[in-house]
């Protein structure tokens, strides 16, 4: 006997929604779409020689979108057409004063602002490339950087200005320092822009340099890692269309931009589809929520540690009608990457989010993961897929077991290859490269071929096959989800920054009184990420005025993310069967009193390092301070 269609249709349709459901058909659909209209995108923009995203900036500027405002700053508004004037003029002074010319490249040592904006395009206006350098850097660092740049002209902002020091600037006598103060600013609005030829802007591949932006220093000094067209190009395309936002959204971010998450995946993005960047100096959990609400913004932009603070922050309150601002505000959408699971819903709640967009990438990295989540079922995830996406990401991503002596991928001592975890284990996430042409996907490290080299992995399944090393640990579970476990080796993360134990240990190796060094992150409790602790073996008896020394020389070496947060004083060091510091045991004790045995732990108060006890502890434990 036929069914009725009164019973059928909805029969159909739940059992439609249920498929859907289970195997995340559509969620897959989306993210793949996304992903292969932005490859596409690209590759048409290349054939047209159209690669330089100035012409995205002038196409704006001049067609629809050219009296709709592009970017906030400090309560200002510029429009398109406004912008790409004011890029004009940069590029046009860039040239005239200091002779830059195309391919070259321009290091820029800014905060946020609008002033970073307008260099970083003028310089693309007239075919040159900028390289980004992160402003907390001082001394040997940020002098490493310039030098490895190659840049010949750095435009330092002079809010910053005390970090570029004599010493830097006489031990790079080849680099000419501009210091771009408000007189400057003045001289280059007073100008006429010129548009400079196409031919200043031709680049014949997408895998060219468009940018260089520096790691934070996982094993070592940060490394300039190359932005490719490509990348520049894709990743603008495909997170508007993944993220399904466009005008009249606002995306707020308050990151830096010598980052790749800002500068690309918002500020890009936001001009890929014609949107509004509004821009914070920095973050600030007093002004945070202020900005959003002032700049009207749909979208925020957050790492792990921006949510945890806000959450600590205690409720705004309008002063005349006593109303909670917590959620009045119009953010639907928070986007970024290192949202802990113990937070996840808690944010969403307090500040009434919809939606959390998380990803999973790396400035070098040849691959991402994607996990648009309004719901709990992916709470936590830095990615997620359905057997859709599986199907194609099946043979691309690999997640291996770990040697974790050598912190390298094992190898079968029989076959010689790696061996895939099984579902739900954590191991080492390797993206598949073209063995036969590495760079098409993985442009490495601008000049630094041995770096490049450290980041691929060859005859992994087979003979001859190639892999991206991401260096971090993910699982991967049976329904598709990712989730991010640790970095490997001995780097760390902490206010998403990754501390190089290496860099900080010879940096405290320098004081005077410090026979040994041994630098690894601990986890605190109501914290994210590892906080930075040294365990020192003294040649000298400690004292008050040696503490304060160390900090004094800690504070004065180190990018302030980068100094130990806590010491551990200990008689003598233990090591490994081969001679390495053994870490494993300092990291599983922590800072906890109760398992440190008779060394002393110290903690950075101010700019002095104090004795730190069990009631101190018990403070943290409580969620009563904040690092």
């Amino acid at each position: 006997m036929p069914v009725p269609l009164a019973l059928a249709a909805p029969a159909a349709v739940a059992g439609l929604a249920y498929l859907n459901a289970k195997t995340s058909f559509t969620y897959d659909c989306r993210t793949i779409g996304s992903a292969f209209k932005a490859r596409f995108s690209t590759v048409i923009k290349e054939k047209k020689d159209r690669l330089n995203l100035f012409y995205t900036l002038e196409e704006h500027a001049q067609g629809k979108h050219a009296d709709e405002v592009f970017l906030i700053f400090n309560r200002r508004s510029w429009t398109y057409k406004e912008t790409y004037e004011t890029v004009l003029k940069y590029g046009t002074w860039l040239k005239t004063k200091h002779n830059v010319q195309p391919k070259q490249i321009v290091a820029i040592d800014f905060m946020n602002s609008d002033k970073f904006i307008f260099i970083w395009f003028g310089l693309w206006s007239i075919g040159a490339k900028p390289a980004f350098i992160n402003y907390s850097l001082t001394g040997k660092a940020l002098e490493h950087c310039i030098r490895v740049s190659t840049a010949r002209l750095i435009l330092i902002d002079p809010q910053i200005e005390k970090n570029v020091t004599q010493e830097v600037r006489n031990d790079l006598p080849d680099v000419e320092f501009e210091l771009f103060s408000p007189e400057l600013e003045a001289e280059v609005m007073s100008l006429v822009g010129v548009r400079e030829p196409d031919s200043a802007r031709s680049e014949d591949k997408a895998r060219n340099m468009a940018k260089l932006v520096f790691t934070s220093g996982t094993t070592g000094l940060p490394k300039p890692a190359i932005v490719s067209w490509d990348k520049a190009n894709t990743g603008a395309a495909m997170v508007p269309s993944w993220m399904s936002y466009g005008r009249p959204d606002v995306f707020y971010t308050c990151m830096p931009l010598y980052h790749t998450s800002a500068a690309l995946l918002c500020v890009l993005s936001v001009l890929h589809c014609g949107a509004t960047v509004a821009l914070g100096r920095q973050f600030s959990k007093k002004t945070f929520w202020a900005d959003c609400r002032d700049s009207k913004a749909t979208i925020i932009q957050y790492v792990g540690e921006t949510c945890r603070y806000l959450l600590t922050a205690p409720p705004q309150v309008d002063p005349t009608t006593g109303e909670n601002l917590d959620k009045k505000h119009s953010v639907r959408m928070a986007f970024g990457n290192g949202l802990r699971p113990d937070i996840w819903n808690r944010f969403k709640e307090r500040f009434g989010i919809e939606t959390i967009a998380e990803f999973y990438a790396a400035t070098e990295g040849s691959s991402s993961s994607w996990n648009y989540s309004r719901n709990d079922f992916s709470k936590g995830a830095i990615g997620r897929n359905g057997f859709l996406g599986w199907l194609f990401l099946r043979n691309s991503w690999h997640i291996v077991e770990l040697d974790w002596e050598t912190e390298t991928p094992w190898r079968d001592p029989k076959t010689g290859f790696c061996k895939k975890v099984k579902t739900g284990e954590p191991g080492e996430m390797l993206f598949k490269l073209d063995e036969k042409d590495i760079g098409s996907k993985f442009q490495g490290y601008f000049n630094n071929t041995k770096s490049t080299e450290g980041k691929v992995i060859r005859n992994v399944f087979v003979k001859g096959d190639a892999y991206f090393r991401t260096g971090d640990v993910i699982s991967w579970d049976a329904e598709g989800r990712l989730y991010f476990n640790d970095r490997i080796g001995d780097t760390f993360r902490w206010k998403s920054e990754n501390v190089s134990t290496s860099e900080v240990s010879e940096a405290l190796s320098g004081h005077p009184a410090v026979h040994e060094a041994n630098v690894y992150g601990v986890q605190l409790p109501n914290h994210d990420g590892r906080a930075g602790c040294v365990a020192l073996v003294l040649a000298e008896e400690p004292s008050e005025k040696l503490l304060s020394s160390l900090a004094a020389h800690a504070l004065a070496t180190l990018p302030r993310f980068a100094v130990p947060l806590f010491v551990r004083l200990t008689k003598e060091m233990q090591t490994t069967g081969t001679n390495k510091q053994q870490k494993h045991v300092l990291r599983s004790q922590g800072v906890d009193p109760s398992k440190t045995g008779d060394d002393e732990v110290f903690w950075l108060k101010g700019n002095a390092y104090v004795r730190f006890g069990p009631k101190d502890w018990e403070m943290l434990r409580a969620g009563d301070v904040r690092l």
